[in-house]
């Protein structure tokens, strides 16, 4: 087996590890797999089109948690299979349906950036993030805002009297 069809393994089997994790409600565990995939896939890509193409092989995996793992890291570079394999998953229900409609909506948006291209300069493009949204604020900031917020109303009502 080469190094590239280990780290496609190495990828596969630890999206897969991770999924039970999360069934299991092992998040630590599951987080320690992300890691190791997320590790995996950088290495293939540091492999370029090559390490790309391998991943591609998992598009027809028997898991689809591993299918769309792997579609969602190669949207940019395989993006009608990709896009195909994310479709037909998100028609389910459940976790992984789920997450394979959240990679299409941000592929959509423009927000999704797991494998941003490269410029002229061969460096990776800065990942695009969402700015946070309210509801991603620990409820202390969002109470912090809230007082401020009705403070200011406070202080303008008063000095309307």
């Amino acid at each position: 087996m080469t190094k590239i069809e280990e780290l496609v393994t190495e990828f596969a089997e630890n999206v897969a590890a991770q999924t039970d994790s999360i069934w299991r409600g092992d998040a630590k565990t599951g987080n320690k797999h992300a890691k190791r995939y997320i590790a995996a896939f950088d290495k293939l890509r540091a492999h370029g089109d090559a390490g790309r193409d391998a991943l591609a092989a998992l598009f027809t995996h028997s898991r689809m948690d591993v299918r769309v793992s792997a579609a969602a890291y190669l949207l940019r570079y395989r993006t009608a299979e990709a896009r195909a394999i994310l479709e037909e998953a998100a028609k389910g229900e459940g976790l992984v349906p789920f997450e394979a409609s959240l990679v299409l909506k941000n592929w959509e948006s423009g927000t999704w950036a797991l494998d941003p291209a490269e410029d002229d300069a061969r460096q990776p493009e800065t990942p695009r993030l969402a700015s946070p949204s309210n509801s991603n604020r620990s409820r202390a900031e969002r109470a912090g805002t809230e007082k401020r917020r009705r403070s200011k109303r406070n202080k303008s009502d008063s000095q309307m009297d």
